[in-house]
């Protein structure tokens, strides 16, 4: 694999996670032998990773500026290979506006919304959309992760505070149906045709709160791999989780998040994360190991896909 960096930290909101999932990486590719060492763009250069000799990326950043193709351009300008998608997959992926435009395009079910742009945020706008959306609905910054910055709203005088919470974190607000039902996540590894999806996982968090506490910090959540779901109902999701991931171009590996509405048992797309979390209660190494893939095996496989979209870019050929 020649000398590697993990790219870990950065400036993100999500900055905690993304030190959690680095490290568990790093070790992890130490223990198979990859000359792994630690890279934190809040505090080395990018161009230090060509003068110091990397031959390969692992992209462990979470959110913006490394999970939204601004990482992966640089990286192509360096013609440094790094996991995970290309600038316009990992760019799209990170707008859930534009990642549902294009789901809807393709005829892939995602709950409706509506999106409130920096001038669509006066109080009337805001007002509206229940009228549209139903309640509960869901109030999230369209390119955050991690659950930050998103309310479940109950009541139409919750409207306000939810827009004002998730504006602080993205100019642009994304409203949600909310969809009644249980929550599953599905990963895929590999780019193209050869991709495949892992086994379902099914999310069970107290009172239905998959929040950022829950998701990272406390053992509260139930997961289940295998799902338990029927047969036909987990190959369903498998399936649309991967035409959803070659709609968007994503390659390497992915994890897509979907709601199951309760009334009718159709699955809904959320979002799809182009790089995933690594850590201890990650989803996933938790697939990857129903699959029969320990986390040191699937880092391996991770690294080992690493490439440009432009292979021979800034003249230096991928290894």
């Amino acid at each position: 694999m020649g000398k590697v960096a993990v790219l870990m930290g950065g400036t993100s909101a999500e900055r905690e996670v993304s030190l959690m999932s680095g490290t568990g990486v790093l070790q992890a590719l130490r223990t198979r032998g990859v000359d792994a060492h630690a890279f934190d763009p809040a505090h080395h250069d990018l161009s230090d990773l060509r003068r110091d000799g990397y031959q390969r990326c692992f992209i462990a950043l979470h959110g913006r500026h490394g999970e939204d193709g601004t990482v992966q351009g640089a990286l192509e300008l360096l013609g440094i290979p790094y996991t995970g998608s290309g600038v316009m997959a990992s760019s799209v992926a990170m707008d859930k506006v534009m990642t549902k435009r294009l789901w809807i395009a393709e005829g892939l079910p995602t709950p409706r919304h509506v999106w409130l742009a920096p001038d669509r945020q006066s109080p009337g706008d805001v007002r509206a959309v229940p009228a549209e959306l139903g309640l509960p609905l869901i109030v999230k910054p369209p390119r955050e992760g991690s659950s930050i910055g998103v309310t479940k709203v109950r009541g139409q005088s919750e409207m306000q505070d939810a827009v004002t919470l998730s504006a602080r974190y993205d100019a642009d607000v994304l409203c949600e149906e909310f969809i009644d039902g249980e929550e599953v996540t599905c990963a895929v590894l590999g780019a193209g045709p050869g991709a495949r999806a892992l086994p379902v996982v099914r999310i069970n968090a107290p009172d239905g709160a998959y929040d950022y506490q829950h998701k990272y910090f406390t053992d509260d959540v139930k997961y289940q791999c295998p799902s338990g779901l029927p047969a036909a109902e987990e190959a369903e999701i498998q399936r649309i989780v991967l035409a959803a991931y070659r709609s968007l171009g994503c390659r390497g590996w992915g994890r897509a998040d979907l709601m199951i509405r309760a009334s009718d048992r159709k699955p809904f797309l959320l979002e799809m994360n182009t790089s995933p979390g690594m850590t201890g209660h990650s989803l996933v190494p938790m697939s990857a190991r129903a699959a029969g893939i320990s986390y040191e095996d699937l880092c391996l496989m991770v690294l080992a896909s690493a490439t440009l979209d432009t292979p021979a870019a800034g003249g230096r050929a991928a290894p």
